[in-house]
């Protein structure tokens, strides 16, 4: 909805609109908030925007497709709308004060459905059931009577549609932890199955590529490329190949585009979806499986569609020359991270012809890259990146929880890609570009304040950030809080984002950027293969189409690429009360992450490694505190872990010399 609310801003051509559109298109011209012409726009009296809701009663609305200061709307003129609607507001003229605007349509409520569980409580000295929020442990309305639930066991998980307070779907029950991706998903309104037109779809292209049906793309099936992933990938989006003697890098992506057509069963489901959802023991794929895990999928030993850049270096290491063109591929090695480190590490036991053949090339690259990143990095940032790795047990609680390390194999990996992403970057002017700003000046004194509490000089004088950031890494190593440091810096950064103009990408310090290689993942690296597509081949109907909605394409795709996170983190959120809920009592290392009154704290051993505890503590602690933390009380319904601090164990972690 945010995206055709976008397009309504900018104006939309009446064959555009989509058809579960067309109701609110006809309320909206009744209402005389758009024009009625061959161009749907917004009258310049109204704003589209997200309302915000204070304690006191009043909002604001937070504008959309216009670059203007939240408008204020009073608590009688909030007209129905909660914390998070999407609405249509009209403006409020007046001389002086704040802008100010009222209600007048509803788009969109923030969340279409909640998710809550069923509880007994005792009233009167009766049994009574009580339907709770999930989220907030409050309890709701819902129009089933009492007699139905009480039909229903206690801890049933509901999904809640909000619009007519009816049970629409029962997803279990509290008690079995395999609920808690139903219910990850079910917050953020996610589902896993496809549609049977979808999946159809999907099957008709089979599982196998014909060479022969493809005389026209470039044939590479003969060079030994490999792929490198995790060990349990099932989606290769990526495969690469080193010709030494040219110094030819070729970075061959999935061709994902040959079978997701526009506007077709799978592009309409893989738009609303945006990302593919990662959780420790699957995924929910952006695509069908018989897609993503197939067809689509660089498998080991199977000829499959890429697209793929061609980038020819120097003997400076320096893009001379990149070529883009479709072809067909044929992946001779599906490597892990771990196996292709040991490669880097000089360890070459129980290796095969095909090893050695691939051997040839991938180390000669290796002692390119190493030269390229370090190039790139005098102009980019660069942090240590630990990421916890969970593993699940058949009951669906937490087997094991390790951190996982930025290794060889993958920054070879990375620097590729980036290679490739900036290659596609340069052959557009209008698209979709991933860009990310410089961070405020507000949020670099609230850093450098945070670093000056803890004893680290910043040279506020130097105009170069990344010298900056340089020397504030340099004093956190040699404390021996440098990761925590580098998530206070990330922390004042702005957040990365889609955009259809360029605007460039402070982190890694490119002029030009763009995310191109994992279409099967991201639906923004779709839309850029069509984009790239229909350049190249001159379709300029196709790209006037897609460029035409761009715009609010990309507003959608960063919105959705939040909520990914979001499933992921409250997944892991989910284990980990359930595993605290067995442990009360027990006493954890940790440090402290924020010092506001609640503090929270951060796990740092055993199966609750990167957990966060809200503390009942009321005293202030130091940030980064190392503290010895014992869990009180761990509600496995809200995903929230209280605990309190062993006051007379805890110690700064700036004294102690980290870990």
């Amino acid at each position: 909805m945010k995206e055709f609310a976008y397009k309504l801003v900018k104006g939309i051509d009446r064959k555009d609109i989509p058809r579960d559109k067309r109701d609110i298109i006809n309320d909206l011209i009744a209402l005389g908030i758009v024009t009625s012409g061959k161009i749907i726009q917004l009258k310049s009296k109204y704003r589209i925007g997200k309302v915000d809701v204070t304690k006191k009663g009043f909002g604001f609305l937070i504008p959309i497709g216009v670059k203007e200061k939240d408008y204020l709307i009073e608590a009688h003129h909030l007209n129905g709308a909660s914390k998070g609607d999407l609405v249509v507001a009209e403006r409020l003229f007046n001389k002086k004060g704040r802008p100010k605007a009222k209600v007048v349509y509803i788009l969109e409520k923030a969340f279409a459905y909640t998710v809550a569980y069923l509880t007994y409580e005792f009233k009167n000295g009766k049994k009574q059931p009580v339907l709770k929020n999930i989220k907030t442990d409050m309890p709701i309305f819902v129009s089933e009577k009492k007699k139905t639930l009480k039909k229903l066991p206690d801890g049933a998980v509901f999904k809640v549609n909000n619009y007519t307070a009816k049970i629409e779907e029962v997803l279990g029950v509290l008690q079995d932890p395999w609920v808690d991706e139903k219910i990850s998903l079910a917050l953020y309104n996610k589902k896993e199955e496809f549609s049977k037109k979808a999946i159809k779809e999907a099957r008709a292209y089979g599982d196998y590529v014909d060479k022969s049906m493809y005389p026209d793309r470039v044939d590479l099936t003969d060079l030994p490329f490999c792929t490198i992933d995790p060990p349990t990938a099932k989606d290769h989006d990526d495969a690469i190949y080193f010709d030494k003697e040219k110094n030819e890098l070729y970075v061959a992506i999935a061709d994902v585009s040959e079978y997701v057509y526009l506007n077709g069963n799978i592009d309409r489901e893989a738009k609303e979806r945006g990302f593919s959802i990662y959780f420790p023991h699957k995924a929910i794929p952006m695509l069908p499986r018989e897609l993503s895990e197939n067809i689509c999928s660089l498998k080991e030993h199977e000829d499959r569609l890429a697209f793929v850049f061609k980038i020819t270096l120097n003997e400076k290491n320096e893009v001379v020359k990149e070529e883009l063109f479709e072809a067909i591929i044929n992946s001779h090695r599906k490597y892990s991270y771990d196996r292709v480190d040991e490669f880097l590490d000089g360890k070459f036991e129980n290796i095969d012809d095909i090893d050695k053949e691939i051997l040839e090339w991938l180390m000669p690259l290796w002692d390119r890259v190493k030269n390229i990143r370090a190039q790139r990095l005098k102009t980019g940032l660069e942090f240590e990146s630990d990421e916890i790795k969970m593993t699940l047990d058949e009951n669906g609680m937490i087997k094991d929880v390790t951190l996982e390390k930025e290794t060889p194999s993958h920054k070879l990996i990375e620097d590729c890609m980036l290679l490739a992403n900036k290659a596609a970057a340069k052959m557009i002017d209008f698209g979709i570009f991933r860009v990310h700003d410089k961070p405020s000046q507000t949020s670099l004194d609230e850093l450098y304040s945070e670093l000056g509490a803890l004893g680290i000089d910043v040279d506020v004088d130097e105009k170069d950030f990344t010298k900056v950031v340089e020397g504030i890494q340099s004093q956190a190593k040699e404390m021996g809080i440098k990761k925590f440091v580098d998530k206070l810096i990330i922390r004042s950064q702005q957040q990365a984002r889609y955009d259809a103009t360029n605007t460039g990408h402070f982190a890694l310090g490119f002029e030009r950027y763009t995310h191109f290689t994992s279409p099967i993942r991201r639906y923004s690296d779709l839309t850029l293969h069509r984009i790239l597509k229909a350049t190249i081949k001159g379709e300029k109907k196709i790209l006037d189409y897609i460029l035409r909605n761009v715009e609010a394409l990309v507003v959608k795709l960063s919105e959705l690429e939040r909520e990914a996170m979001k499933v992921e983190w409250d997944f892991y959120d989910r284990k980990y009360a359930r595993y605290a809920d067995l442990h009360i009592g027990d006493v954890y290392k940790g440090i402290i992450e924020d010092t506001e009154i609640p503090p929270i704290a951060k796990i740092l051993e055993d199966k609750l490694l990167g957990a966060r505890v809200f503390l009942k503590d009321k005293q202030k602690f130091n940030l980064f505190e190392k503290v010895d933390i014992e869990i009180v009380k761990a509600n496995i319904a809200t995903a929230k872990i209280k605990g309190k601090v062993k006051k007379e164990e805890s110690e700064s972690i700036i004294e102690s010399g980290g870990e």
